[in-house]
């Protein structure tokens, strides 16, 4: 049963525990406050102002499990902190949005401070759980799936428009590399699981992967540079830096150019056009 007093309380001792600087907000010189104010973590949490206060009050609606995924990212909450929001608010642990769609501190404090670059959280399913402004400016918002349709792996083999980013002449190879990848994630996660049901799932729907699903292939240790496809600038050859959680099963990835090249200056113009 959910404790709403003691869910409003948790959140604003979180919400005031939080300095500007911690999200990569700028401190400025009117504040009075240490702490975060209500409309910077609701914009944070990708929710109404009106909707966060009134859960802080207490007087608001009772918060889905998504809601409470969203404000856990927004408030930087550990993994533990997490689990402590969703029993406040009467969920049952076993019950709530899987462990590994939460972002750790540590990650999302160093993604706060990419917001002029491309840069997403993802996991090992291929499912987005952040991005940056110009992630979103360069690859479309990947965080607004639902279903197996959440994972780029899925729609890359289910959905044409997905493939529409990369050049024709890279499809093949980014086919290999996205069925690779699976591979790890159904190797390590087993049969019964999240990475069993898309595997299930592609095979009925993608003959392509039920073949290259056959040949067992593996990932390299390098990850070569890849071109990406943009409807205002044109073609870019980025290289994509990865840092890896291996506790949550996430990466972090960074799309960077050469200085100098014309998909560096491609990537500027990006950024501009992303405001």
């Amino acid at each position: 049963m959910a404790d709403r007093a003691a869910l409003a309380a948790f959140l604003r001792a979180r919400r005031e525990a939080l300095r500007p600087e911690d999200v990569g907000l700028p401190r400025g010189r009117r504040r009075r406050t240490g702490g975060l104010r209500r409309e910077e973590v609701a914009a944070l949490c990708d929710m109404s102002v009106d909707y966060y206060s009134r859960l802080e009050q207490p007087r608001g609606p009772h918060p889905s499990e998504q809601m409470l995924a969203a404000i856990a990212r927004g408030l930087h909450l550990s993994l533990e902190e997490r689990d402590h929001l969703f029993q406040l608010a009467g969920y049952a642990l076993p019950r709530r949005v899987q462990r590994g769609d939460h972002i750790n501190p540590g990650m999302m404090r160093i993604l706060d401070r990419l917001e002029d670059t491309p840069a997403q959280v993802m996991n090992h399913l291929g499912e987005t759980l952040k991005q940056t402004r110009m992630a979103v400016t360069l690859l479309g918002d990947e965080t607004a799936y639902t279903g197996l349709a959440r994972s780029a792996h899925y729609r890359w083999f289910t959905d044409p428009a997905s493939r529409l980013v990369h050049p024709d002449g890279d499809h093949a190879e980014q086919s290999r590399l996205m069925v690779a990848d699976l591979h790890g994630a159904y190797a390590r996660d087993g049969g019964d699981s999240r990475a069993a049901e898309l595997v299930d799932g592609l095979h009925r729907e993608s003959p392509e992967f039920a073949g290259l699903w056959r040949e067992r292939p593996v990932l390299g240790p390098y990850c070569a540079s890849k071109r990406f496809r943009h409807p205002q600038v044109g073609t870019l050859e980025l290289h994509c830096q990865t840092l890896v959680d291996p506790d949550q099963s996430q990466r972090l990835l960074v799309y960077t150019a050469v200085p100098g090249t014309e998909s560096h200056t491609n990537l500027q113009l990006l950024s501009i056009l992303g405001w």
